[in-house]
């Protein structure tokens, strides 16, 4: 793999950290600008509002610039958000540091998913984008924990500036070892745009948004469903999210491996797999060692489908694929919104702390159902497009019989 994906995970990294920190350190900013936990809240849904929307407008603005230097200055961009953020005065000014990290969030994993896959053989794209993946996965297991450990040892913005920090060094990684690619020619927003009128480029974005929004069903009431149900301290949540994470790491190596081979078998099998999973922990909440085994599994089996649903969406979308590629990073972050919210109403209604992993299950096996159609819609096409050619195939010319 060249080094140039090195500096792609380190970005990575940095907005993987970025994103996810904050849920750790929601009382310590709530407190110091004396806003109440739901208020805080807004830095949380900001982000991923900022995410959704920024996905495709900056990747828009960047349509007149090299991938490498839009690139550039998306980690740029990134830095500037979280510098704000660390000196905000006011909890108005914080709000503002997140949605302009966050618009950088979209844009560099879509265009850092068209780079990754073109700096390597095409047998080997998705383990290229699994390994610029790896530096998200990767910050769940050490970026936010000692993130967090930072913030509440030393201060909130402490962990902020060192997050800034991190965005310098991958904004120099890629600047001195991602080659310069020069833009595709004869592309324009205009065929980026059209990639979303092919229907399998929309049933993969679908796929995104049920498939990874059913791990963040579960996982977004992790703490009251631990702490309630299983018996697990507060403090111990943050080690069972770094068990998260490391299902992640291990299920996104795999999904980037195996995808490469067989794209939607592996699908059929994450997706399936994770479906029973998040069924069966309504049942294993209740068991301190069965939650923590079935948290490392949803993790692992969510990420899994990461890698393949980003190579479907560039193999779908090829020829313009930079818009699309974005736009489906921005369909993880409105899956994980949509969840969220769903599992919210289910608790509401007094269904228990362990019934939005049922909203997870459904979610995750609406995704089979989707990934199923697309290649039953794929082989038809495939038929009726060699039923085409042979139709109008030249007859072979009779060859004429010999003579006696």
């Amino acid at each position: 793999m060249p080094l140039a994906l090195l500096a792609l995970a380190i970005g990575a990294f940095g907005i993987g950290t970025t994103e996810f920190v904050i849920m750790g350190l929601l009382p310590e900013v709530a407190a110091d600008f004396q806003v109440s936990i739901p208020t805080a809240g807004f830095l949380v849904t900001g982000y991923a509002l900022g995410v959704v929307l920024g996905a495709p407008l900056m990747t828009v603005l960047g349509t007149r610039v090299t991938r490498k230097r839009m690139l550039m200055l998306l980690m740029g961009l990134f830095v500037v958000g979280n510098v704000v953020s660390a000196i905000a005065p006011v909890f108005g000014v914080m709000v503002a540091g997140r949605v302009i990290a966050s618009l950088a969030h979209g844009a560099f994993f879509g265009i850092g998913s068209v780079v990754a896959a073109d700096l390597v053989a095409p047998q080997k794209k998705a383990g290229a984008i699994a390994m610029m993946f790896t530096g998200l996965t990767v910050a769940n297991v050490v970026g936010v924990p000692l993130g967090t450990y930072i913030g509440q040892s030393v201060g909130w913005r402490t962990t902020f500036f060192v997050i800034a920090g991190l965005g310098v060094i991958g904004l120099l990684g890629v600047a001195g070892l991602v080659p310069e690619q020069p833009r595709p020619e004869g592309v324009r927003l205009r065929h980026e745009l059209a990639a979303f009128r092919n229907v399998q480029v929309l049933l993969a974005m679908a796929m995104t948004v049920l498939g990874f929004g059913g791990v963040f069903a579960a996982i977004t009431y992790i703490t009251p469903m631990m702490t309630g149900i299983a018996g697990y301290s507060t403090s111990s949540v943050t080690w069972l999210l770094v068990l998260f994470g490391l299902g992640m790491v291990g299920g996104n190596l795999l999904g980037g491996k195996f995808a490469d081979r067989h794209l939607m078998p592996m699908l059929y099998v994450s997706l399936g797999a994770l479906a029973v999973v998040l069924a069966l922990f309504t049942l294993t909440a209740h068991n301190k060692l069965a939650a923590a085994v079935t948290i490392v599994l949803i993790g692992g089996l969510g990420f899994a489908t990461v890698p393949p649903l980003q190579k479907r969406v560039l193999d779908q979308a090829a020829g313009a694929p930079t818009l699309a590629s974005a736009v489906n990073i921005g369909a993880f972050n409105l899956g994980n919104a949509l969840s969220a919210w769903l599992g919210g109403l289910v608790i509401a209604a007094g269904l228990g702390y362990t019934a939005p992993n049922w909203v997870g299950a459904a979610l995750a096996a609406s995704a089979l159902v989707l990934a199923v159609v697309s290649s039953a819609l794929e082989r038809r096409s495939k038929v009726s497009r060699g039923r085409l050619v042979a139709q109008h195939s030249p007859e072979p010319l009779a060859t004429p019989a010999p003579q006696r």
